[in-house]
């Protein structure tokens, strides 16, 4: 099983925040940590005096617009009626073609004072629209059924919504529900997909490992300090609650994953046997197949064919005591063992990890403490 491991936060999968559109001084506050809340219940109250005041003037206001209003159409009447006074008196010849133009350009101008009474009119009321709106908004609703996480104001507190809208609640929606947001680098990103299985301990259960899914592979790349790291978002179930927002967790993430296989230990495949401090290559095969007289480390090796040195083997020890270079065909590994497909090597061979030395020998001929081969070789 080859597992990608990487370091992430605990998060509700959903959170909303909830502020305030006005300023002022918190008066009430009808939820704390950890209140359970309802959608459309109060939260909190911000005292609505000035915005009481605000609506009573921008009534006023509504109230002489409209007066206005109603003036300048009695105005217009009356206009009307000297208009159509002097032009009955114009085509009698009566008063002059001045009069008349006067009382017509009177009328006009109270017909345009109308249009410009219902536009203040009109301007006032939503002057007064905008002040019942703001006094509405000084009593603050949860907008969704959560659990309240956050709180960031205190009874008396005074809030400033001028340039942006403080912050008073954070509500999580469904606790019960969680996401782990990891950053995975970009060298281990390519075999993360979705619905691959997850698993993460947090340092409060550090021996109950929690099981999730990949639900999500972001691809807007995080860089930090030339580091490119990509969000896998896992996804758990939380029914016990007993995740909190803000843990940290250790994931591995399953990247591929093998079933009753061969295994070996990697070092096994780390492991070079060398003899006479000279490295040996022993093609796969029993010792009755080599050369007659040949041993291991003496002059018919180097007859023996020369074995692909990019393909991993192992050395497995077999009942003759002689040491045998097994080739592998290897798949995925966890680190510390490697998959093995089908090959001479069977379950129960024993392989090489490493050469016992005794104390008497690391002190012996060439003065070296060095298992053969890791020394410099001598002259």
């Amino acid at each position: 099983m080859r597992v990608v491991t990487a370091t992430g936060t605990v998060n509700p999968v959903q959170t909303v925040q909830v502020g305030s559109q006005v300023s002022g001084i918190v008066t009430n506050l009808y939820a704390d940590f950890n209140s359970k809340v309802k959608e459309g219940q109060l939260v909190a109250r911000i005292d609505p005096a000035p915005f009481q005041n605000k609506v009573i003037e921008m009534e006023a206001n509504v109230q002489n617009m409209r007066g206005n209003l109603a003036r300048a159409r009695a105005d217009l009447a009356q206009r009307k009626l000297d208009f159509d006074r002097s032009k009955a008196l114009y085509e009698q010849d009566l008063i002059a073609k001045a009069d008349l133009d006067n009382a017509k350009t009177a009328y006009d101008t109270s017909l345009a004072g109308i249009q410009i009474g219902d536009a203040q009119v009109k301007q006032a009321e939503t002057t007064l629209n905008k002040a019942r709106l703001d006094l509405k908004y000084t009593q603050i609703y949860s907008p969704v059924n959560g659990t309240v996480i956050s709180r960031n104001v205190d009874e008396g507190q005074t809030v400033a919504a001028s340039f942006q809208t403080p912050v008073l609640f954070l509500v999580a929606r469904d606790l019960t529900k969680m996401e782990v947001d990891t950053n995975v680098s970009e060298s281990d990103i390519g075999g993360i997909t979705e619905g691959k299985e997850a698993r993460f301990v947090v340092d409060a259960y550090p021996k109950e490992p929690f099981v999730g899914k990949v639900i999500q592979v972001r691809n807007a790349p995080i860089t930090v300090q030339n580091v490119v790291t990509y969000n896998v978002v896992v996804g758990v179930d939380n029914n016990d609650l007993r995740l909190k927002p803000g843990m940290t967790a250790n994931a591995s993430i399953v990247v591929d994953r093998r079933d009753n296989v061969l295994k070996v230990p990697n070092a096994a495949l780390r492991f070079k046997l060398a003899v006479g401090h000279e490295r040996v290559s022993v093609p796969a095969g029993p010792a009755a197949e080599r050369p007659q007289g040949g041993k291991p480390g003496s002059s018919d090796d180097t007859t023996r064919p020369s074995r692909d040195k990019t393909k991993p083997s192992v050395w497995v020890l077999h009942a003759e005591g002689e040491p045998t270079l097994v080739e592998l065909n290897t798949g995925v590994t966890d680190g510390t063992f490697t998959e093995v497909g089908d090959g001479p090597l069977k379950e129960g061979d024993e392989v090489i990890v490493g050469l016992e030395v005794s104390r008497g020998s690391q002190n012996g001929p060439g003065g070296s403490s060095l298992p053969p081969g890791f020394g410099p070789r001598p002259r």
